[in-house]
């Protein structure tokens, strides 16, 4: 199966090489479909897409305060924060 897309996040064509049963592939063209893509499944492909996916800034800050020693890392919070997120997928 082929599937196209266009740069409207739809999906234009579907193209199937499978041929109902007792025909032959030579001498039936492709089934083709359209097929629409809902608002989330959008929302989704535009956040895929998306070139801001990670603050620069931020990251050199936190670079810069690993280099000179100033960053200081809270493992209680850590912990705590582990341990809640275990707690939530086990209920």
């Amino acid at each position: 199966m082929k599937i196209t897309s266009s740069s409207s996040l739809s999906i234009n064509s579907v193209t199937s090489s499978r041929t109902p049963a007792g025909t032959r592939a030579g001498k039936n063209a492709p089934e083709r479909s359209t097929v629409e893509l809902s608002p989330a499944a959008r929302q989704l492909a535009t956040l895929k897409n998306s070139d801001n996916d990670v603050d620069v800034a931020r990251v050199q800050a936190i670079r810069d305060a690993i280099a000179s020693g100033q960053l200081k890392i809270d493992t209680g919070r850590i912990a705590d924060s582990l341990l809640a997120s275990a707690r939530e997928l086990l209920k």
